[in-house]
């Protein structure tokens, strides 16, 4: 196969070549066009149902509507979970399904579902679909900035926020929503515009008027009639009755009734105004002022360059064409392409440095500029194959598939690297002029290119565990996986094909003098290789002893899940206390952002308080969602790290009264939510059915984990503390006056909440008309009370007359999964790892809260999936092995040789677990990834050595012979091909940018492995070689066996002279290994 591949591809040097140039192009081409986002989507498919029911409190909606939609999606196929978070009016359920499911599919299933279950739902209640977004789905997020001086006076500054919003809602939300791959547009703060009918309880008794009169009259004045078409003299007509409302005065003008031939009007028994619908968000911008704000959400499996790319083409559209009035401009606070710019700068620039490493690896152990820019094709031509398969097959060039080709780098030219190094031996040698160049680079070729093949198959081979993970860790390492099979695949296909033509074309014959450092690698390495081989037990002792050191570390090192990548961005969450009120939680918001603005690390803050129109984030007014731009990293002088200034925030934050912040970045919290359904690293969830009991042993596991080390910002959920004003309806009383409830209800949700009677139409541009009383007659227990209801004979009777009204506090949310109430603590960890943390809190919580019968505990977060994933890669990983035992079996069909191979790979551990220690990086997924990374390095230079003794044998060398100048003449390849594996990655390592968290500890790992594995291919392989084979042979080594000196050189045959590149031998002074 090998050679039949090289025959055609060295006769056929001409297409090869233009075909290198084809691929080159397309791989530009490809790169270009490819869909880029900062970090792979790590979002379970997962539908979300929201359901809004005005009005009903928790208990009400957990009852009538959370229950009946979740029992009737709990048979969905594929379900995996289901939770769902209940609170005043409004019901979000998220279904998470298998990763195999197709999103569309599962909408599908979810809308069949719902449809069945709506009759059974109370009226006003319609469960509808969360847009198909993600939790990186929120790509570009902007605020309206009024180019005029700030507001003199209150009622101009409300006047410009309901005007502004009107423009959001109405003219920017439509334009940006119709760029491609945009799933909606969500509009925030400010106040929605809305036409008001404020009846007067007094007016209405005096012309012997009710509530629902004025509402009947409003809603039926405001149609226009069809009359069908009229024919006349040969022409048509359409026959229209105008009757829409277009203004004040039309409302004002509606009769209610008439007495005596005298009407009453509307504005008779009530003021018509335009004002504002009841808010339960806002926007605040820097501490200073209310702003309205704009949140654009993406298609799943959108594009996310393109998306952002195409919002600020409309934004600056918008500008163009002075589309908004008052020179109003969209100023943006969250935009990903910065993210994705500042992620893949970080990737580039390890991908260029690690290049331009390896280049300067190759010129000093080649010697020979030719031989190092042919290795440096398949160098260039390797990742930009890869990114046509990836165009072709959907992955994403993302800060993970990216970072793959970046830890490949070293990798992809090891084929090519002991491919032109045979090359460039064979023609340096002295016979070399005798032989045509083309035989001589088919032979060199062919002598080391089942090795190549095989130690390159293996590799891909051990990424294969990678594509097993599920889950977030699937998603984040199954792209790296991909990339760095393809881009080996393909650097096999080119070192097998372009390599070999290139050399043919390109190489001349050399000097047969080695270069300096090689010359000096072999001073130093013949020396040691003779002692090896002479002390055969004390090698052993050593790499043994080194081993067990090496293990024993390993308990000493953390664990966790994966890094937390650094975004750029903080959202330091603010939680209050339930019962606040949206005012009194703009001005704490206010003090927080001031606070957080006294900062000079800090550009901008812009916080989200409450919930937007979609519900899709059910905040109360208790909770806000702040984004905090920082500054680039070199222009901060409070820290100099992350987690320096997030420490630094919360001790400053301490002095902000009235909220507990939880510190995290807008991604992050996104996805944590979309995990556990909590907007923190982990967290532990108590599952019941009692709210109390659940509020009491959740303040219980609070205080204990408060004894953790390294625990912060712990959150509990707030069941309690949300203040109701109750009107229970006496049926007694209601009887006695031939009252139904349904009037005292009708009452209730008109008077007080203020119902939609009907819509005005402005243009294009649609607002509510409500019916309700003016605020001073709805805003105490008093005056509720004294609302009058009016029985069947006309008379008015107050409620208080027909049932008791209290203040009392009531659940503010109730939390399910899988059909369980339960209460959440989060919590983020700071300064330790999270396996150790979990552990301790695990057991302390264990000892000290005592759990009523049917109460448990489970953990989620990423500890939950670092468990997972951990659990996984024990059983992988050892498959792995086993695998590649049976290839190596295969390759040199003997079992004593493939074992010698496989005893690589726990010495290889060695150095990784080491440079964990050493770096104080924590065991985590990336690490783990590292140590497979590593293991097929190791095994590719051990089967370069082994199959070149074994040539070296069948040559008819004695084994003494094959072992000594088959180490040393495979030396150069050897220390090559760890060197720039290990200088591909030391970019990585050293990478601060964004996104460098997660690669680190896999560069790390990989790093030390390589220095202790190539040590132990070279000096204990070598050894084992000759132990097990001499064995075998029933031959006596030449070493004393009870582990003495070494017998001189001359006696086994063995003169090593380095005054030119290759050892020779004293009994076969012109042979040269057959090819």
């Amino acid at each position: 196969m090998v050679s039949r591949l090289l025959d055609i591809s060295l006769r056929q040097r001409m297409l090869v070549i233009i075909c290198a140039l084809v691929i080159g192009a397309g791989g530009i081409y490809a790169f270009r066009t490819i869909a880029i986002d900062a970090f792979p989507d790590v979002t379970s498919v997962l539908v979300q149902v929201v359901t809004k029911a005005p009005g009903l409190s928790p208990g009400e909606v957990e009852r009538l509507v959370t229950y009946p939609i979740e029992l009737q999606l709990a048979g969905v196929p594929a379900l995996m979970e289901m939770r769902s978070l209940t609170k005043v009016g409004l019901s979000l359920i998220t279904i998470v399904f298998d990763d195999s499911m197709d999103i569309n599919l599962a909408r599908q299933l979810v809308l069949e579902r719902l449809l069945e279950v709506e009759e059974q739902l109370p009226d006003g209640a319609e469960p509808m679909l969360m847009p198909n977004s993600t939790g990186l789905g929120e790509v570009y997020q902007y605020y309206l900035q009024d180019a005029r001086e700030a507001a003199t006076s209150e009622e101009v500054e409300h006047q410009n926020l309901i005007d502004q919003r009107t423009l959001q809602d109405w003219v920017i939300r439509p334009i940006l929503k119709g760029t491609p791959e945009v799933i909606d547009v969500n509009s925030m703060g400010g106040y929605v515009k809305q036409y008001q009918v404020l009846v007067e309880p007094g007016l209405l008794r005096k012309y012997g008027l009710t509530l629902h009169d004025v509402f009947g009259a409003v809603a039926r004045n405001n149609a226009n009639a069809g009359g069908n078409i009229l024919e006349k003299h040969a022409e048509k007509y359409i026959v229209r009755g105008i009757g829409l409302i277009h203004s004040l005065q039309d409302i004002e003008r509606i009769v209610v009734k008439e007495t005596g031939g005298t009407p009453v009007y509307v504005s008779d028994v009530a003021h018509v105004v335009i004002d504002h619908a009841v808010r339960h968000g806002a926007t605040v911008l820097n501490g200073d002022r209310e702003v309205v704000s704009g949140i654009v959400l993406m298609l799943r499996g959108g594009n996310a360059r393109d998306v952002v790319e195409g919002i600020k083409a409309r934004v600056e559209d918008i500008h163009a064409k002075n589309l908004l009035p008052n020179g109003l401009r969209i100023v943006p606070f969250y935009d990903r392409i910065e993210l994705i710019t500042a992620a893949l700068n970080t990737v580039y620039k390890s991908l260029a440095e690690g290049v331009a490493l390896v280049v300067v690896v190759l010129f000093l152990f080649l010697g020979n500029l030719r031989s190092a820019l042919i290795v440096v094709g398949t160098l260039v031509l390797a990742p930009l194959a890869t990114f046509i398969v990836m165009g072709q097959t959907g992955l994403t060039a993302n800060l993970m598939s990216l970072g793959g080709l970046a830890i490949a780098i070293g990798m992809i030219v090891d084929g090519s690297v002991v491919v032109v190094e045979n090359v460039y031996r064979h023609l340096s040698h002295h016979s070399a002029a005798a032989i045509p160049r083309v035989q001589l680079v088919t032979q060199a070729v062919t002598e080391v290119g089942q090795p190549v093949v095989f130690g390159i198959l293996i590799i891909i081979l051990v990424f294969f565990p990678l594509l097993s993970l599920e889950g977030m860790e699937g998603k984040m390492f199954k792209p790296l996986a991909y990339t760095i099979m393809i881009a080996l695949l393909v650097s096999l296909v080119l070192s097998l094909t372009l390599s070999p033509v290139l050399c043919s074309l390109v190489l001349k014959q050399g000097s047969e003098e080695d270069p300096w450092i090689v010359r000096q690698a072999k001073r130093l390495y013949a020396p040691a290789l003779r002692w090896a081989l002479g002390h055969r037990s004390v090698v052993l002792a050593l790499a043994v002893g080194a081993l067990i050191g090496a293990l024993a570390l390993v308990p000493s090192l953390g664990t966790e899940f994966i890094p937390i990548l650094n975004e750029g961005t903080l959202a330091p969450q603010t939680i209050r206390l339930p019962s606040v009120s949206l005012p009194a939680s703009i001005e704490i918001e206010k003090r927080m952002q001031q606070a957080i603005m006294e900062f000079p690390e800090v550009e901008m803050v812009v916080s989200k308080i409450g919930r937007t129109e979609l519900g899709n984030d059910p905040q109360e007014p208790n909770e806000s969602d702040p984004v905090v731009r920082l500054r680039p990293l070199d222009q901060w002088t409070t820290a100099k790290t992350r987690p320096e200034l997030v420490q630094k925030f919360r001790e400053r934050l301490t002095s902000v009264a009235g909220a507990t912040f939880l510190i995290s970045q807008p991604i992050q919290q996104r996805v944590d939510e979309l995990i556990s359904g909590v907007r923190s690293e982990a967290t532990v969830k108590l599952f019941g059915d009692d709210l109390e009991i659940l509020r009491d042993k959740a303040q219980e596991i609070a205080e204990v984990l408060e004894t953790v080390r390294g625990v912060r910002d712990i959150k509990v959920e707030q069941l309690f503390g949300q203040p109701y004003l109750t009107i229970d309806i006496d049926r007694g009383k209601i009887a006695r006056h031939g009252i139904n409830v349904s009037d005292v209800r009708e009452i209730i949700s008109t008077a007080i909440g203020g119902e939609a009677a009907t819509r005005v139409y402005e243009g294009q541009q649609r607002f509510d008309l409500i019916v309700r009383f003016p605020e001073q007659y709805r805003d105490s227990v008093e005056t509720i009370s004294n609302i009058r209801v009016s029985d069947h004979s006309g008379a008015l009777i107050p409620l208080e007359d027909l049932g008791t009204i209290q203040l009392e506090e009531g659940p503010g949310r109730i939390s399910r999964e899988q059909l369980q109430r339960y209460v959440s603590i989060g919590f983020n960890t700071l300064g330790r790892d999270i396996g150790s943390l979990v552990a301790e809190a695990q057991q302390k919580i264990e000892q000290r809260v005592d759990l009523p019968i049917g109460y448990r505990v489970t953990w989620g977060g990423s500890f939950e999936n670092m468990k997972r994933a951990m659990a996984k890669l024990q059983i992988i990983v050892p498959i792995t092995i086993a695998l590649i035992f049976l290839l190596l079996y295969s390759t040199f069909n003997s079992l004593r040789q493939a074992t010698l191979i496989i005893l690589n790979l726990p010495f290889a551990l060695i150095g990784g677990v080491v440079a964990l220690w050493l770096t104080k990086e924590y065991l985590s997924v990336p690490a783990s990834v590292g140590f497979i990374n590593l293991f097929g390095v190791a095994v590719l230079n051990g089967i370069v050595l082994v199959s070149y003794m074994n040539k070296l044998r069948d040559d008819g060398h004695s084994l003494d012979e094959a072992v000594t100048l088959g180490a040393l003449l495979r030396l150069r390849p050897v220390l090559m091909t760890a060197l720039v594996a290990l200088l591909g990655l030391v970019p990585l390592a050293f990478a601060q940018g964004i996104g460098s968290e997660v690669q680190r500890p896999l560069a790390i790992v990989v790093i030390g492995g390589l220095v202790s594995s190539t040590l132990l291919t070279l000096i204990m392989l070598p050894v084992l070689y000759r132990w097990l084979e001499g064995s075998s042979q029933g031959a006596m080594p030449v070493g004393d066996p009870r582990g003495g000196q070494v017998h001189d050189s001359h006696d086994s045959g063995i003169q090593t002279h380095y005054d030119n590149s290759e050892p020779r031998l004293s009994h076969h002074p012109d042979s040269r290994p057959s090819m």
